[in-house]
């Protein structure tokens, strides 16, 4: 497969063909957050932070969701990190919809409908990813510091971004965040997803 150009493409290009893209694929985002959280079988490190905090908490999960996504584009400053529309998007819309989601989504109980749940969620959060990402509108907040600490130590993506997922996971962990064989079914399943989505969905400039 050819590679694909994910490079930042102004807002002004295509903005009635991308704008409604990304608020779509943050929604669904936002949306498949809840599912997985209402099937109660391991969430991904970063919302096990988020639920760990809810705990300790009296916020919303999709509070702690957009507190943490301020707190890590305060590090995109010593980065130099740009956000994009899509980077204040994300922080709003996600936040949003995924206490929408888990305000018309029960918890699951009943082991088969938490496999569907969970799996459900995952593949539409691959289908999210692929979709906002797709936009070149500006990464998410965490996307952006993975980045950016990749650029500035010289450390691969790859590297950097399991050292962040290991540390949030852990963190969350000990909050109270739920992990479990979702955890590690997102872990493995959401890269492959999204790559598979993402020629679907992604803005391609034209010559």
């Amino acid at each position: 497969m050819a590679s694909i150009d994910l490079g930042p493409v102004s807002v002004a290009v295509s903005p009635l063909r991308r704008l409604p893209q990304l608020v779509g694929g943050l929604a669904l985002y936002g949306f498949s957050m809840a599912m997985m959280t209402r099937a109660g079988l391991g969430l991904d490190p970063w919302d096990v932070l988020h639920e760990g905090i809810m705990k300790r908490t009296s916020l919303t999960f999709g509070t702690v969701v957009a507190i943490a996504s301020v707190g890590v584009l305060v590090l995109w400053i010593p980065l130099r990190q740009r956000p994009g529309i899509g980077t204040v998007l994300n922080v709003i819309v996600v936040s949003v919809t995924v206490d929408l989601g888990r305000a018309v989504l029960p918890q699951q109980t009943e082991p088969a409908w938490q496999i569907v749940v969970l799996i459900g969620g995952i593949v539409f959060n691959g289908l999210a990813t692929a979709a906002y990402v797709g936009t070149r509108l500006g990464p998410g907040p965490r996307d952006g510091l993975m980045t950016g600490l990749s650029a500035r130590t010289g450390r691969s993506v790859r590297l950097v971004r399991t050292g962040i997922e290991v540390a949030v996971l852990a963190v969350g962990w000990l909050l109270g965040g739920t992990v479990g064989v979702g955890t590690v079914l997102y872990a493995l399943a959401i890269g492959p997803l999204a790559q598979a989505f993402l020629p679907l969905v992604v803005y391609r400039a034209r010559s």
